[in-house]
């Protein structure tokens, strides 16, 4: 007898399109991972501190969807977006970009 899963997947009707997320802020606690996954509401701007003329840009945005994994699945996660990512590489002849759409923590 094979010790193998095979998991029967029920995808709910209202989530059958997903959601369109232009970036991710991952997150954690002493017992889970949180994916934050975000769109932009608006278009950047930028502002200045009044007290310190500090320039800063801030982007709103909006979480379309908040994912909490327990830290064990974080490794597989990451070994499955890796090897994806190789296959779409692959089939595609793309690189991803070697800079982030958006700089900061977490993004």
């Amino acid at each position: 007898m094979s010790d193998e899963r095979q998991f029967e997947i029920d995808l709910p009707p209202d989530l059958i399109a997903g959601a369109y997320a232009d970036f991710a802020n991952v997150w954690h606690t002493p017992t889970v991972f949180i994916m934050d996954f975000l769109t932009l509401a608006k278009p950047p701007s930028e502002v200045v501190d009044a007290e310190t003329g500090e320039r800063r840009t801030i982007v709103p945005a909006r979480v379309v969807s908040r994912v909490r994994i327990p830290p064990e699945q974080v490794f597989e996660l990451a070994k499955a977006l890796t090897q994806q990512l190789e296959f779409w590489e692959q089939e595609t002849g793309r690189r991803p970009p070697t800079s982030p759409v958006l700089d900061g923590e977490g993004v």
